[in-house]
């Protein structure tokens, strides 16, 4: 633990962010750090709760040992927080930018609103590693002679291929795209997270010994029965990329775009990427209706007003939530409340109880967005309709599993009821037993931080598969 009455005496304090009015003239990260002393006291507020919830499956799906890196930080000792944190997550400064921080909402001073600032500790850390050097490539001190592919470069198939490769296997990275990360890269914006910090990890992986093969989509430019033969594993940890679609009337009225295309492509010009349509998706000028209540859609919003946006609307089928949960019903669990993102913190509008009736259009192009409230059943109650003024739409209602064309169909592996790929979470293994799957392919939509733990247990698995012992942690 850190002092023994510093949660008593030392307030939380939480990173600050540049000013909204400065932050949507650029696309890079604004938050303002904390200096080395506040980040210590934060770290203070630990306290000895005798059950730490806050590393426990409801609060840290990769079972960060929070208390533990939170005392060596009061203690002036970076060095071994940095060593205890990467001991359990491969990219800390992943997910100490990214994270919802699930374990703040299960740490016990959260019962009084005031959990310990552990995404901002995390991420000092994992910043603090790489500008003292502490992060250097760790190859394997002996190679196994076996060969694995992974199909998928996001958080889930980078952090099998790093522990693979330590445990001595021959590591093969199928990607589809020109560069490393997945959504890391191409779906979240660089306003939230940078992508250098990818690629230097890209750089610390390939000196382990990990080839990348970029530019290979899997089950369209190499068969699968290719990959499948040439290795003595595959994982699956392509991602969750299938849209969900509403079958809204009018939506396929010209303005009215899917919202991860939008942000793919605001990624590859931030990235000086050439793979820009000819009529690219611009927000400059434009009334925007942002369609969803999830993390892509306030992606979007953000986005939206970097791109000079006049107005930015989001819609959200969902009650207004609490402003406080109820701590005896929810703790130490993710509760539902309300959460204001930085993005909609910029200005945008939002409209709860709303449900989306159709979209309106005027000579084949986007005019209005026709909503009405919403009632217990998220049906919508007659008589309380409304229109919204759109020139710009996106929908960002979520995913429903992996693209099933290409990799997955020629597989042949089973498939869960929600059209996953079916593996359980102790083996990692599909119905072919040569094939493991890992990450949003295999549990559906989630976030970074259960892919990483995805990632790291399908390893294991992988490793024990091949040499019959282990000495990888789940």
């Amino acid at each position: 633990m850190g002092k023994v009455t510093g949660f008593l005496e030392i307030e939380r304090q939480e990173a600050r962010y540049q000013p909204a009015s400065d932050r949507i003239r650029h696309f890079r990260e604004f938050t303002l750090p904390l200096s080395e002393g506040e980040v210590a006291k934060q770290a203070a507020r630990c306290m000895d709760c005798g059950i730490p919830f806050c590393h426990g499956p409801q609060g840290c799906p990769v079972h960060n040992q929070i208390p533990d890196w939170n005392d060596l930080v009061y203690a002036d000792d970076w060095q071994e927080a940095s060593r205890n944190l990467h001991s359990t997550n491969n990219f800390p400064e992943f997910t100490g930018r990214i994270c919802p921080a699930p374990c703040e909402e299960a740490c016990t001073l959260n019962l009084e609103n005031v959990p310990v600032a552990i995404k901002t500790i995390e991420q000092a850390i994992a910043d603090k590693a790489w500008s003292n050097g502490w992060v250097t490539p760790e190859p394997a001190g002996h190679k196994t002679g076996k060969s694995v592919a992974i199909v998928g470069s996001g958080p889930a198939g980078l952090a099998a291929a790093q522990q693979l490769a330590r445990a001595g296997h021959d590591v093969h990275v199928y990607e589809r795209e020109p560069k490393a990360g997945g959504l890391l890269r191409y779906g979240i914006p660089d306003f939230k997270m940078e992508k250098r910090h990818i690629d230097r990890r890209v750089e610390q992986m390939e000196a382990e010994g990990v080839t990348f093969h970029y530019g290979v989509n899997v089950g369209k430019d190499m068969a699968f029965s290719e990959i499948v033969d040439a290795h003595d594993a595959v994982l699956f940890a392509g991602g969750a990329e299938s849209p969900r679609d509403p079958g809204l009337p009018g939506q396929e009225l010209d303005g009215v775009h899917k919202a991860m295309p939008f942000l793919v492509q605001q990624n590859r010009r931030v990235g000086f990427e050439n793979a820009i349509p000819e009529t690219p998706v611009e927000a400059g000028g434009k009334h925007v209706v942002v369609i969803g209540g999830g993390d892509t859609a306030s992606d979007c919003v953000g986005t939206s007003f970097r791109q000079g946006a006049i107005t930015v609307t989001q819609l959200d089928i969902r009650p207004t939530p609490p402003k406080i949960e109820d701590k005896l019903m929810t703790w130490p669990y993710w509760p539902t409340k309300f959460r204001t993102s930085s993005s909609q913190a910029e200005g945008a509008e939002r409209e709860f109880s709303a449900v989306t009736l159709g979209i309106e259009g005027k000579n084949g192009k986007v005019v209005g967005v026709k909503c009405a409230r919403g009632d217990a059943k998220r049906q919508p109650i007659p008589g309380t309709e409304f229109v919204l003024r759109a020139d710009l739409v996106f929908i960002a209602l979520g995913f429903v599993g992996p693209v099933k064309e290409g990799l997955v169909e020629q597989s042949g592996v089973a498939l869960d009821k929600r059209g996953n790929v079916l593996a359980d979470e102790l083996n990692y293994v599909t119905s072919n037993p040569k094939v493991f799957a890992a990450g949003d392919m295999r549990r559906g939509q989630s976030l970074v931080v259960w892919a990483i733990r995805e990632g790291r247990q399908a390893a294991h698995a992988i490793d024990i598969f091949l040499t019959g012992s282990t000495t990888l942690p789940r």
